[in-house]
């Protein structure tokens, strides 16, 4: 149905039937035998055009309209001309009765189209009564120029006319009179069609001859209407002759017919170009897209593979901020690129499936899978450059424990070293007395025994000097430099002493024995002393912890040194008593001494000294211990913070995962309420974002203060951000899924209930399939996973009334599952279940448009498609159209057929 006949049907609460409308009109006339001289003065002039119009075809024409009527021949010509029917042989005679015969046979057609003629007949016409040849005139114009129009012909033709002058200023039409006196109703009627011919815009109202003739003139040298009224008689005519103007204005209704039908033509190949034009923008936006994601990744992935490690706390903890950066800010919009890079392909799909169109295929490596792989291998790094950082900054920072502690080692061990090979070197005994030599032999014996005791700090020194080697530390040079140094310092006081020794030995045969008291102090004075050096460094040892119960260990281990010191301090009082004994025995027996103790350089005033030191230094440990404790316990407040926070978060997102799942199946209502239950989960999710970013900032805090573990939750911050990141990527991809159903629904006049079918149809074979171990075969479990094995898929189209055999099952399962999965998604389902369903436009409504556009030729030219069609879309198919090389083709001929069946992926553009 055209256009026109669209419209027309509106009239249908008029429509009468044929007889009841001629019945009609001839009762009219019979009322109106008396014309009005100025209507009768309308009517002549506008029959006689309009027969002229018709009969010049034939190559003849009438002059006066009661006279060249009389014999019926040109009257019968008239009929045939506008019905393309032969009429019965004309008599030839002039006789009256012949003519009367040729009228009747002129009158008998007329009644056989239906029309039943009152108050006409044969004679009136051969007597020439212009009463009854308008009347005659008049029916035909009614049946055969406006009868086509509508059943009811006056309000048919009415209806049009109100249609087509609607937008434009001063124009009401609500009759076939009055409203066509300034001439406005027939510039617009003129205008609407072929705007080149008129500017309305400078028409005026109070110019209604200049408007009449303008339409007059313009009509019947562009649109062949010949003139059929004069403005004068009309613009002075209290009320036109209704029959005059229906007359006239049915011609433009058939001048205007054709480009109806050519408007609907092209308003249709106007839609399915713009489908393509808009799937073409979408294609290469996906396209864009892609590229730019995929490259985002190729440069990011080398970034995140570099292991080299930095040589200094600082270097390293300023790569983990940049890791922290790139998550926090870099990787986000990505992350939501990448769903939206989903969900535009999704999208693109559902509008080609919809318009009938091949599916969109990107170009090699930027399929979404591809993506999805890459993104994948990104995040696979990404854990492990996480991980490597981690451990780096560990290893850092126990490298600069260890290598202060082997500095302060090294520089007691120094300390203590320094002089001895000198003082080993020494030949003293060579001229010493008895005495001296006694004294030299004990006060070596000493040495020896504080030699015996520094070997432990030597074998730690070494120890450490080695671990620093192990991890790597980047100024292992300087290092192995000083321990080996220590070390061959330390064989050669091994080898001084024992030759010092061997010389003592060789003489001390010779002289009597040392004063035992002396001997008694210094083998006293010399542990002591070693422990209270041994206590000093321990209460200026270096620590580390990562945690409570180490720094109460520390604690601990304090606690029950200071328990020792009371023990301590009466071997410090026992020591400085023997000393007192000396000076008592020397001052009691009137012994000299020299001040010097012959077997030690130690003095009671050294192990006051030192035991000062040390009594000083444990309230200094206590101090620091209990420093560690507070740094320990804020750091316990933080791990319970995160865990907290983390131990609600974590089960939230798995609990929105799976009512998004739930949702996404239920059938219960509208998919416009799925979608509003979508949105508001989405809203949710978008407004919990907070408890996210509070989180990330726990998160940095605890990192900051080098905490790596955490007792109180399993979720760590890579699990949250992962589960974050899927909750966004799954409601979005789900909205989209709702979306492009809705789309698929109002696109195919798929109804809910269709709809509703289909989704319990796919809930009811949507389920996992679980090995039997005692069976050895599998079970089912009714637990959804969105999607179906190709087994459920056939056995959901058996239940849907699908007789399959394998060769059409397979043929299904290559549009359900084009990459071979081995599974069918829900969308995929419900695009098969629509495509089986719904109707589609055609490469075939598509051909039929464009060859009204061309006339009914094979092929069309540049002009007519930028005439037909607006200028972008022209030039689209002008672009994209081959040359036409049939037998009939004209210059510039462009092949429509086969463009029209590549839109449709038949063939290729």
């Amino acid at each position: 149905m055209t256009a026109v006949e669209t419209q027309m049907t509106y009239a249908n609460s008029y429509t009468i039937t044929h007889e009841e409308t001629y019945m009609t009109q001839e009762e009219d006339w019979d009322r109106d035998l008396l014309l009005d001289p100025a209507w009768e003065k309308q009517q002549r002039k506008t029959f006689t055009a309009w027969c002229n119009s018709h009969l010049r075809k034939a190559g003849t024409q009438i002059e006066n309209i009661e006279e060249d009527f009389r014999n019926g021949l040109k009257l019968m010509l008239l009929l045939e001309v506008i019905s393309g029917e032969r009429l019965p042989k004309p008599d030839k005679g002039k006789m009256r009765f012949h003519k009367i015969a040729n009228v009747n046979k002129a009158l008998d057609f007329i009644c056989s189209k239906g029309v039943k003629l009152v108050s006409i007949g044969a004679e009136e016409i051969v007597d020439g009564n212009v009463k009854m040849t308008l009347g005659m005139i008049w029916t035909i114009i009614l049946r055969f120029a406006i009868q086509d129009i509508s059943t009811s012909a006056k309000e048919g033709l009415l209806l049009w006319c109100q249609r087509k002058t609607a937008p434009y200023r001063n124009v009401n039409v609500q009759n076939f009179h009055i409203s066509w006196k300034d001439g406005l109703a027939l510039c617009a009627l003129i205008h609407r069609h072929r705007p080149d011919l008129i500017d309305y815009s400078k028409l005026r109202k109070d110019d209604p001859v200049g408007n009449l003739n303008t339409a007059f003139e313009v009509a019947e040298k562009f649109l062949d209407i010949p003139k059929m009224l004069d403005a004068e008689d009309i613009v002075n005519t209290p009320k036109p002759d209704e029959k005059a103007i229906m007359t006239y204005v049915s011609c433009f209704y058939h001048a205007f017919a054709g480009a109806e039908q050519a408007e609907t033509a092209a308003n249709r190949i106007c839609k399915v170009l713009a489908v393509n034009q808009e799937n073409e923008k979408l294609m290469e936006e996906y396209e864009k897209l892609a590229s730019e994601l995929l490259e985002w990744i190729r440069r990011t992935i080398p970034w995140l593979e570099n292991r080299v490690a930095e040589q200094t706390m600082r270097a390293m903890q300023q790569k983990l901020e940049d890791f922290r950066d790139y998550r926090r800010v870099h990787k986000p919009p990505r992350v939501q690129e990448k769903c939206q890079l989903e969900i535009n392909f999704n999208t693109l799909q559902t509008k080609l499936r919809l318009s009938n169109r091949p599916a969109f295929m990107p170009s090699e490596g930027k399929m979404v899978s591809d993506i999805a792989n890459a993104w994948k291998g990104l995040e696979q790094v990404e854990k492990g450059y996480e991980e490597w950082l981690l451990t780096e900054i560990r290893r850092l920072e126990r490298l600069d424990h260890l290598a202060e502690k082997f500095k302060q080692k090294c520089a007691m061990h120094e300390s203590w070293t320094g002089g001895k090979e000198e003082l080993l070197s020494q030949k003293d005994y060579e001229s010493a007395s008895l005495m001296e030599i006694r004294a030299l032999m004990r006060k070596h014996e000493a040495f020896e025994s504080d030699l015996a005791a520094h070997q432990d700090r030597v074998e730690q020194i070494a120890a450490i000097a080695q671990e620093l080697n192990e991890l790597d530390y980047h100024d292992a040079a300087t290092v192995n430099a000083r321990c080996q140094g220590i070390c061959d310092q330390w064989d050669n006081l091994g080898t001084l002493t024992q030759k010092r020794r061997d010389s003592l030995e060789r003489v001390e045969k010779l002289w009597e024995t040392i004063d035992q008291l002396y001997l008694e102090f210094a083998k006293r004075a010399a542990p002591f002393n070693n422990w209270m050096d041994g206590a000093m460094e321990d209460l200026q040892d270096m620590f580390i912890v990562h945690s409570i119960e180490e720094i109460q260990s520390l604690i601990t281990a304090h606690d029950q040194f200071k328990a020792t010191l009371p023990e301590a301090d009466k071997e410090r009082m026992a020591t400085i008593g023997i000393h007192n004994e000396i000076l008592k025995i020397a001052q009691t027996y009137g012994i000299k001494l020299s001040g010097i103790n012959p077997y030690t350089n130690l003095s009671p005033q050294d192990i006051g000294t030192k035991w000062d030191t040390v009594k000083h230094l444990v309230p200094l440990r206590d101090q620091m211990l209990q420093e560690e404790v507070a740094r320990q316990q804020a750091n316990e407040r933080l791990r319970r913070q995160f865990a907290a926070q983390a131990n609600i978060i974590g089960p939230w997102i798995q609990t929105k995962m799976e009512e998004i799942s739930h949702v996404s199946v239920d059938i219960a209502g509208s998919l416009e309420e799925q979608m509003n239950s979508l949105k508001q989960y989405e809203q949710n999710i978008i407004n919990y974002k907070s408890n996210i970013d509070k989180l990330e900032g726990d998160h940095q805090l605890s990192q900051e203060s080098l905490i790596f573990d955490n007792k109180h939750t399993n979720y760590t911050m890579e699990h949250v951000r992962v589960g974050w990141e899927q909750l966004l990527t799954t409601i979005a991809r789900t909205i989209n899924e709702v979306e492009n159903q809705i789309l698929t629904r109002d696109a195919k006049g798929i109804s809910q209930e269709q709809l509703n079918e289909f989704r319990a149809s796919f809930n009811h074979f949507d389920r996992v399939r679980h090995p039997n171990p005692k069976t050895n075969s599998s079970c089912l479990l009714q637990k959804r996973n969105g999607m179906m094995d190709p087994d459920d898929f056939r056995a959901c189209l058996i239940s849907m009334g699908y007789d399959l055999g394998e060769v059409e099952f397979a043929r299904i399962m290559t549009l359900v599952d084009p990459n071979n999965t081995g599974v069918v998604t829900f969308q995929a389902f419900i695009d098969f279940m629509t495509r089986e369903t719904a109707e589609t436009d055609t490469a075939e409504q598509v051909m039929a448009s464009f060859k009204i556009l061309a006339s009914d030729k094979s092929y069309i030219t540049v002009d007519e498609l930028r005439r037909e069609l607006p200028p972008d879309q022209a030039e689209y198919c002008i672009s994209r159209m081959t040359r036409y090389v049939g037998p009939d083709a004209a210059p510039g001929a462009l092949d429509y057929i086969s463009f029209s069946s590549a839109l449709y992926g038949e063939s290729d553009l």
